[in-house]
Order: structure tokens, then sequence, then C-alpha cells
């Protein structure tokens, strides 16, 4: 059976042996509207949550959420978070990031490596200072979204929002614009960045949580992806990130972060490696044998003799993040992702 509030079209179904207090929740002391929604108390909410869930103890949800706890984010509000973003990402380097340079500036042996660290740094403490671009590449704009299931976007579209606070960002910092229409026939550029591309995840809770990535295709370029067989194991994913790190050699701007994904299948490893990038840098894989290949991987990577902008040395890489997934027994997807030094994104949570 299925329900219906009519306030704010909330659908549910009713599972086998739930009480009908599910539709005092949907509709409000058996009243149609917002207003036999206002008029429950938190008390009985609590009742009949206690009363919904205590009837079917294996099913892990609650029909605890009334219309009246909906928050509402309005898309201007999403517009404008976006457009903040865009205006900063390409200018201000996560501290995270100068943190991780400055240990390179350290550990690098080459003297080469060491100049090459040092006009980086510099160069991205003029960015900051000057609010201009560490890079001339400022990227597509990649915006990853967890939206809380308790928050409606009102007043427009999500993705009309996302691309409207792109235009703006882009165009008002005069980024340079980097979009072009078709990617085969004409490759006419739109002259605004847009349109974003544009991750959505659902989440629990009521906030909404934006992250801009402005990725930029010298990196990018340098990614790539295979369907492994189960029988390659780690070894098998161990090399083809090396020799993916090996191959880009001085094209993706080393110092470089890798991502890497592993596991999903061939769509989801891909989204995986990006998703990864957005990790603070340096920050570990909570699962200890994945943030052990991490470390073993940045080792091995570093020993490749790329050096900072491939003029040779200890530091081709800052950070090694993986991120997994269970996948299909017939296969053993992994794929990377390469992020510069620049590494842009921000986050903002409304």
């Amino acid at each position: 059976m299925v329900l219906c509030c009519a306030c704010c079209g909330l659908t549910a179904a009713l599972l086998p042996g739930q009480p009908v207090a599910i539709y005092h929740h949907l509709f409000g002391d058996g009243r149609r509207g917002a207003e036999g929604m206002d008029d429950l108390s938190e008390k009985n909410r609590k009742e009949d949550r206690q009363d919904v869930n205590g009837a079917n103890p294996d099913w892990g949800g609650g029909f605890g959420l009334s219309c009246a706890d909906i928050r509402h984010i309005d898309a201007s509000e999403i517009a404008e978070a976006v457009y903040k973003l865009c205006m900063k990402v390409t200018c201000v380097l996560p501290p995270e990031n100068i943190a991780a340079l400055e240990r390179a500036m350290e550990e690098e042996k080459s003297p080469q490596g060491r100049q090459a660290l040092a006009r980086i740094l510099e160069n991205h403490r003029l960015a900051g200072e000057l609010m201009q671009p560490a890079c001339q590449d400022t990227g597509i704009a990649v915006v990853f979204i967890e939206l809380g299931q308790d928050v409606h976007v009102c007043g427009g579209d999500l993705n009309q929002a996302i691309d409207e606070g792109v235009r703006r960002g882009y165009s008002e910092a005069y980024l340079r614009k980097s979009v072009v229409h078709d990617p085969l026939f004409g490759r006419v550029n739109t002259k605004d960045n847009t349109p974003a591309i544009v991750h959505l995840q659902m989440v629990p809770g009521c906030s909404l949580k934006i992250t801009v990535v402005a990725k930029g295709g010298g990196a990018e370029n340098m990614s790539g992806l295979a369907m492994l067989t189960p029988a390659s194991g780690v070894e098998g994913v161990r090399n083809f990130v090396v020799d993916q790190v090996r191959k880009a050699g001085p094209n993706a701007c080393p110092p470089v972060i890798v991502g890497v994904g592993v596991g999903g299948n061939f769509e989801t490893v891909a989204f995986l490696a990006k998703k990864a990038l957005i990790r603070p840098v340096g920050e570990r894989n909570p699962n200890p044998k994945y943030a052990a290949l991490e470390e073993e991987l940045l080792r091995e990577i570093n020993g490749l003799g790329i050096g900072p902008q491939g003029f040779g040395g200890s530091v081709t890489a800052l950070a090694v993040h993986i991120e997994a997934y269970p996948c299909h027994i017939a296969s053993l997807p992994v794929a990377v992702n390469l992020n510069c030094h620049v590494a842009p994104h921000s986050t903002v949570i409304l």
C-alpha cells in the first residue's frame, strides 16, 4: 500500500504489520494539509516513531519526519553559494595542500626540484593575496552535491541554480572559459564555462553540502581506467596505478595528487577516483589495508624520479588517495584520476 502526503508529496510504502499511526505522520491527526502537521506535538511524533519501529524491528526506516520538519532551501541560495566558491576555488589553495608542498620542499633531494617547489609556493602565495588564479587553466566545474533527504530545493531547478553560480563566478572573476558545447562536432565554446558536471548523492539529514572542483585538462587527460580480472589482485592494481603516473610524466604538472578508484563497475570506479581527489591531502583511507596500500604506492611513485614539474627529483606525488566499493565476482575495476599540485576545490555546507 502506498501513501502520499498531500502537502509535500512525500510517498511511503506501508509495510505489513505497521500501525495506522503512519497516517498520523503523513496527514496529521487525520486532517489533510500542513495545518494538521503543525498541530502534532513532538511527544506524539516520538510515540509514533516508537510504534512504527516497534511493529517491524527488521525495518531500518522510520516515518517520524512530518511535512513541517522538511527544510526548504531556495535555489537562489545554491546559486549564490556556487558563485562564491567559483570566485575563490582557483585562487586559494587548501591549507593542507600548502603544508604538503612545504613538506615536499624539505624532502626533495634535487636542486632543480627544490627550485620548482619554491616557485610553486610563491605562485600560490601571490594567488591567494591577489585573488588571481594560480593556473591559467581554471578548469571545467565539477560539482559534488550531498543533499540531505530532509531538504526540499524550492524556487527553481537545482542544476540550473548550479550553472547560474558557475556562470556568474567564472564571468565576474574573469576565469578562463574552457567548456565546448559539443565534444566532437564544431567544439564551439559555451563562453560561460557551463554546463557544470554535477554528482548528486542523497544523504541523511537536513543540510546541503556543495563541493566545487575546478578540474583542469592537463592532469585529467593523463587519467585512465582498466577492467582487471580478480586474479590480478593487489599487484595488478599497484602496477596499473604506478604505470599510469609513469606514462603521465611531466604532463600532469607534478607533484600530483593521485586519486584511485577500486571496485564498483565501469562508471562507478571512475567516479571513485574523482571523489578521492577531494579528500584532504594526506588523509588516509579509514581501512588499514587501503591506508597501507596508499603509503606503498606513494613511495613507489616518488621513486620514479619524475620530480616537481618533471625536472627530476624525489617528490612526484604529494598523496595517493584510494576509494573502494563492492564489485562483481568476475571483475576488478581500477581507475586513476590525477590532479596537479593546485588541486582546486572548495566546500560549503548550507
